[in-house]
């Protein structure tokens, strides 16, 4: 019996152990469908640019919870380091995953938006990524004195 519960314990402890945690890989690829827009994609049609910024991680990282708390219907279901993942629900109860990786040494925040249900999502996830923009931009000018950072 407790051979068995240690094969268990050392098991389960060595699969989390190497398993890489959210923020230690890029972002997930957009499906074929077109529901997903990614700063990180290489089809233009769903390429959207990643956010500029200038400040530490934390500064950014702090900033982008602020935007989207100030969202209706989202929701940040992790945040750690370089990495952000929020869920926003739309009316009739659909979500859509949004993720966010900063990269210090670029300067630039990468995103993805992408529905977890349904085919075409009539450019939501696309405008989502616009009004984060450009929300990110007011709140880092303010907290850094006016100027805007996109």
């Amino acid at each position: 019996m407790w051979t068995f519960l240690s094969f268990l314990l050392l098991s389960g402890f060595s699969l989390f152990a190497s398993a890489a945690g959210p923020w230690d890989s890029d972002l997930p690829p957009c499906p074929s469908s077109p529901n997903c827009e990614s700063s990180r994609d290489p089809d233009p049609a769903r390429r959207v640019d990643p956010i500029p910024f200038r400040g530490t991680p934390e500064e950014v990282r702090e900033a982008l919870e602020e935007v989207v708390r100030s969202l209706p219907r989202a929701t940040i279901v992790a945040s750690s380091g370089i990495g952000i993942r929020a869920e926003f629900r739309s009316l009739l109860g659909f979500v859509d995953d949004v993720e966010f990786r900063i990269d210090g040494a670029a300067g630039v925040i990468h995103v993805r938006s992408a529905s977890r249900k349904g085919y075409w999502d009539l450019g939501v996830n696309r405008r989502r990524v616009e009004m984060i923009r450009e929300a990110f931009g007011i709140v880092m000018g303010k907290r850094n004195g006016g100027g805007l950072e996109n």
